[in-house]
């Protein structure tokens, strides 16, 4: 009988076993079916557009003419609406994740709130666009500026920068929080000096989401009337006199890099399509770099986390 109920234990034992080098190799596979496309997508690029990778294409405004068109006021514009987009959507998107996770009762409304937020995360990023078109251009009257797509893209990163600050709280241990409360630590105490800082790399992964999302979209920032042409560069926001600061770069007009590439992609010459394919080779650089310093944050933070 004992022989019998060993054997049965060791199938199913071996069975499991199976199924998981199955599932191991299923993983593996889809990891490299998702690396070989990148490749394949970063190698034709490379391949395309390598040939215009050159000081000149960095320094030189759009031109008519292919071999003098650049990406400068391009590449311009991505840094400062980006700024724009982080200095919006991350102080108030962690904030309220940490209001509605440690603060808010729990009551049909905050359910409501958190249903809305978790659908906002899939809404096509060009109702975004119309959203801001009707409430930044027209009724704040920011008009078509860096402000205002800055504050499009944070918008339309908020809910994923809400949800993974809710997603990171909840990961805390609650010893964390039983132990902080237990010396005698308000809740402001609790959630200020032990709750964020612990929780500050999982939040890191939802801006590194966020972030590299909003970098690439252009349904929005065409919506809100990006320039598809500019030759100029918007006010520099630090000077040389005091206070040393200057924000009528905000008011600018301005372009983005998938604004540019979307121009280049539409002309018939193959000189722009290289220019556009160049173009895309620099964003995906940048994406990658962005998403390598948050990532070199968050494995520092976590360093210096101590249970």
């Amino acid at each position: 009988m004992q022989a019998n109920e060993l054997a049965k234990i060791r199938s199913i034992i071996g069975s499991n076993k199976r199924f998981d080098l199955m599932f191991a190799i299923a993983g593996f596979l889809a990891l490299m079916v998702g690396v070989m496309a990148f490749v394949a997508l970063f190698g034709e690029m490379l391949a395309n557009g390598g040939g215009r990778l050159n000081p000149d294409f960095f320094s030189s405004f759009p031109s008519r003419r292919a071999e003098n068109a650049g990406i400068l006021s391009a590449w311009v514009g991505s840094v400062l609406v980006m700024i724009v987009t982080a200095l919006s959507a991350i102080p108030l998107g962690v904030a309220a994740g940490v209001y509605l996770e440690e603060y808010a009762p729990k009551n049909w409304m905050t359910d409501l709130i958190e249903i809305n937020v978790t659908n906002l995360a899939g809404v096509p990023s060009i109702v975004y666009g119309l959203l801001a078109l009707g409430v930044f251009v027209y009724t704040f009257g920011f008009g078509q500026s860096i402000l205002t797509a800055g504050l499009t893209l944070g918008l339309l990163i908020l809910p994923v920068v809400i949800v993974s600050t809710r997603e990171a709280l909840r990961a805390i241990p609650i010893h964390i929080r039983e132990g902080a409360y237990g010396v005698g630590a308000t809740q402001w105490q609790v959630v200020s000096d032990h709750l964020v800082p612990y929780a500050t790399p999982g939040i890191m992964t939802g801006v590194i989401i966020g972030m590299s999302r909003a970098i690439g979209e252009t349904a929005p920032i065409i919506t809100i009337g990006a320039l598809t042409f500019i030759a100029f560069l918007p006010p520099s926001p630090v000077t040389d006199v005091a206070p040393y600061f200057n924000f009528e770069w905000l008011w600018s007009g301005f372009t983005v890099m998938p604004i540019q590439m979307f121009n280049w992609t539409s002309r018939p010459e193959e000189a722009f399509q290289q220019n556009a394919a160049a173009a895309g080779l620099i964003l995906v650089l940048m994406t990658l770099m962005m998403n390598a310093i948050a990532i070199w944050l968050r494995y520092r933070l976590r360093k210096s986390i101590s249970w």
